[in-house]
């Protein structure tokens, strides 16, 4: 089989490869440019512990907090999980997986991380310098041709689109890419400096009374990014204005140093107001447009990140975003590929690859929404506690979520209406705290050679195809040679064995809300398939079959019967 051809080597396109690479499936990365794109400190990325619990080790910093100020006053601090020293700038399994704490980085470390994971992988291979011209596909395989007489025409089984907003393969296809622009914009700047607190977020609305709103996260070695809002469409922001700007704030932040939580330390002389010590980096004005693709799959090409959407206003993260685009395509790619040309004729396999456009669009498309109807709302004033439905909450604590991952603009997405999921009465359900489609909980795991971590270690192709999770009080006191042959272990085993596609069975202590001896069925990307009280072979085959695309009308039609033959 040829391998997937991917269109782009920034953030999507990089962790797409390797995604790809843990099912085993082979890639070719096609990047415009010879070399890296120039580090910039300004351009950081904010991603989600779920997220970058799936890349390899980041050089982030985990937040210890976040904190919310109206002029002086502190109206919410939040404090998130405690670091060590060892870990707290690097997403070591040992901390990241089990963090609830949002990881800040540059958008090249992250890059950088992703390039040097994939050098180990040998069916990933690059051609830099390859600028894509034309695309032709029918039913069996895609070919890119590429600028360069020397460079021959690139055959491949599949192609996604990672190569940005501008993108290229878009305009190929003919997709309109409708949105707004210049929703947001925002002056930014990185400082090497120390502020009053340590490690904390801070969201600072009216510093110095206006309506001036600064958003301040930190980085590794002591450098802060932050950001202060700007009219939509107005005026150029001067180097000059820039650098009165960070004074102006600084100062001031170190004004109030005394109302600073404790622990923290002031910069400024006697708390004088002085802006203290601090080294410019990096400049520059990000601007936020909100754009959706109309269509992310055409035939055997597909579009992901921001080939496929633009959003960011009310921090809303883009990055995250086109790696959870990652995490629902690659293992969908995975299984269509193991088909080979049998994928064209395939039903199911085509209805699996339908389930990207029609997830993933309608999640972006859900949160785009939310910000149509936040945005005039939040930037305004009024009538936000109507739109939430509570009438407790703020237009800055719904900011403040956005950052941790949290509320209608940063919570993971759910998938309960896929078309992958079981028809209602097909298998029994079971009580748990996650719902059918939502994200599982990133609990502790071991698998049947004894192996611990934690769950969400074992997706994005970790864990094969698919995870069967067992919830079994008392597996961690016992050595697992113990419990491999007890109860209904052997027979669930079995069972996941003979599914036809690539499944593992992982044993936990607990999961929220689920009783012992509940079955978990996840999809690589994380979300549920069902809980299941009991894991019967049928009941097993069921989900398997639901999540391959295969309905029980298709399994009919089709004459095909449990032959335990792996897809």
């Amino acid at each position: 089989m040829n391998p997937v051809i991917v269109v782009g080597a920034g953030p999507t396109g990089l962790a797409l490869a390797l995604a790809l690479a843990r099912h085993s499936v082979p890639s070719l990365v096609l990047e415009a440019a010879e070399s890296p794109p120039e580090p910039r400190a300004a351009r950081t990325c904010l991603l989600r512990p779920d997220t970058a619990a799936r890349l390899p080790p980041l050089p982030a910093l985990h937040w210890k907090g976040l904190q919310v100020r109206r002029r002086n006053q502190l109206i919410r601090r939040e404090l998130l999980d405690a670091d060590d020293e060892e870990s707290k700038e690097t997403n070591s399994p040992s901390h990241a997986l089990a963090s609830k704490a949002p990881l800040h980085l540059p958008q090249h470390a992250l890059q950088e991380t992703l390039r040097e994971a994939l050098r180990a992988e040998e069916c990933v291979h690059f051609l830099p310098g390859a600028r894509l011209e034309s695309l032709e596909q029918n039913d069996y395989g895609v070919t890119a041709h590429v600028a360069g007489a020397d460079v021959p025409p690139q055959q491949g089984s599949y192609l996604v689109g990672c190569d940005g907003a501008r993108s290229t393969v878009r305009k190929l296809l003919g997709v309109r890419f409708p949105g707004r622009t210049s929703v947001e914009r925002h002056a930014v700047a990185t400082v090497r400096t120390r502020l009053p607190w340590d490690d904390e977020a801070l969201l600072h609305r009216d510093p110095g009374g206006g309506t001036v709103e600064v958003l301040a996260r930190p980085l590794p070695g002591e450098l802060w990014r932050l950001d202060w809002l700007l009219p939509p469409r107005g005026e150029l922001v001067t180097p000059e204005e820039l650098l009165d700007r960070v004074q102006e704030t600084l100062s001031r932040w170190h004004r109030f140093s005394g109302a600073a939580p404790s622990g923290g330390r002031s910069r400024g002389k006697d708390g004088d107001g002085q802006a203290g010590p601090y080294e410019l980096v990096d400049t520059g004005v990000h601007t936020t447009h909100q754009r959706l693709a109309r269509r992310w799959r055409t035939g055997r090409v597909f579009l992901a990140g921001d080939a496929a959407h633009q959003l960011g206003a009310l921090g809303v993260q883009q990055v995250d975003e086109g790696l959870r685009d990652v995490g629902n395509l690659a293992w969908k790619l995975a299984l269509a590929w193991r088909r080979g040309d049998a994928a064209a004729e395939d039903e199911g396999c085509q209805r699996l690859l339908d389930s990207y456009e029609s997830e993933r669009r309608s999640a972006v498309g859900d949160r785009l929404r939310a910000v149509d109807q936040a945005l005039p709302l939040v930037r305004r004033g009024g009538g936000l506690r109507a739109l939430l439905g509570t009438g407790a909450r703020t237009h800055l604590e719904l900011l403040a979520d956005t950052q941790l991952g949290r509320g209608m603009l940063g919570a993971p997405a759910s998938y309960a209406g896929s078309p992958l999921m079981p028809v209602k009465g097909t298998v029994p359900p079971a009580a748990c705290s996650t719902t059918p489609g939502a994200l599982v909980e990133d609990v502790e795991v071991t698998a049947l050679d004894g192996r611990r971590g934690r769950l969400h270690e074992r997706l994005w192709g970790a864990g094969g195809d698919l995870l069967v999770v067992l919830v079994a009080p008392g597996t961690r006191v016992w050595d697992s040679r113990h419990w491999l042959s007890a109860g209904m272990m052997p027979q669930l085993a079995a069972a996941v064995e003979r599914l036809p596609l690539r499944a593992q069975l992982v044993v936990t202590e607990g999961y929220p809300g689920a009783a012992a001896h509940t079955v978990l069925v996840v999809r690589a990307d994380g979300h549920l398939v069902a809980a299941l009280p009991g894991g019967r072979d049928a009941e097993l085959r069921t989900c398997a079959d639901a999540v391959r695309g295969i309905t029980a009308a298709h399994r009919m039609l089709a004459g095909r019967k449990p032959t335990g033959r792996r897809g």
